[in-house]
């Protein structure tokens, strides 16, 4: 009898400290999501009072209109002859290329030319935190520019005939492809700007490295066997996301992104704790 008591007390006993231990785990969890939050406010208050934040959604939305509404050509809407979105979103990933670059060239860059890198990097925050946060604030003004171009979809719609007469397919999946390229360019952007303290040199090396995922791997497809081909062509951005918007949501595509993206970030969270 006494063995059971001992037993039973022992088995509720446990019980007890591993919910305890839960509850803390929580809490860890939950003062590391708040932390994270103080630097993505950080971060977000520094882009919009350098007006960053307005000339990077200026510039978006000025060039893409004048090239989808006015300029004549194959990206213009009006001259394709059909209701779709597909001269916009072959345009915005050309358009990321130079805008996602600038807009996360200062992330790490400015940091350490300020002298602030040190000071941040002193502090009891995980490394992991402070490069989600740069990464988020940056995707945030990103995504506010993307969600003002449903203006674009909404005309479309209205312009058809009839009324309504659109691709939700290809416009679905083509938002979704803009948004995961507009994530995997700020991941690459934020990691050359861990490589230099010169915002200049980190802006060119993310232009250079984005154009090359998007398009370089394509250069090399002819120089190779059909099946290596096939590989190498698969590990840039284009099959991917043409797939995406042609409306074909595809888990592959999705991993593909996701997979890139998570690389830079956690190599660019490699670099700067070695230099911690």
């Amino acid at each position: 009898m006494h063995d059971f008591i001992k037993s039973a007390f022992l088995f509720f006993f446990t019980i007890f400290v591993a919910k305890k231990n839960e509850g803390k785990k929580e809490q860890k969890y939950y003062l590391l999501f708040c932390k994270m939050l103080i630097l993505l406010k950080k971060e977000l208050t520094i882009i919009i009072a350098s007006k960053q934040m307005l000339v990077i959604v200026g510039i978006f939305l000025l060039i893409s209109g004048l090239f989808l509404w006015f300029f004549s050509g194959s990206y213009n809407l009006l001259e394709q002859g059909y209701s779709s979105l597909d001269g916009f979103f072959i345009l915005s990933p050309v358009l990321f290329l130079i805008i996602v670059p600038a807009l996360t060239m200062r992330s790490f860059a400015e940091e350490r030319k300020s002298g602030t890198a040190e000071l941040l990097f002193t502090k009891p925050i995980h490394m992991r935190q402070i490069v989600l946060s740069k990464f988020f604030a940056v995707i945030t003004i990103i995504f506010i520019a993307i969600l003002l171009t449903l203006i674009y979809a909404i005309s479309i719609y209205l312009l058809g005939n009839p009324v309504g007469n659109i691709d939700f397919g290809t416009t679905t999946g083509g938002y979704i492809a803009i948004i995961l390229i507009a994530c995997l360019f700020s991941s690459i952007g934020i990691f050359t700007s861990s490589l230099s303290n010169n915002q200049i040199i980190a802006f060119i090396t993310g232009v250079f490295l984005c154009t090359f995922f998007y398009w370089g791997f394509e250069l090399f497809v002819s120089l190779f066997p059909p099946s290596i081909g096939l590989f190498i062509k698969e590990l840039g951005i284009l099959p991917h996301y043409q797939t995406l918007t042609q409306g074909i949501v595809d888990s592959r595509d999705i991993i593909y992104f996701i997979v890139w993206i998570t690389f830079f970030l956690a190599l660019t969270t490699w670099i700067n704790k070695r230099s911690r």
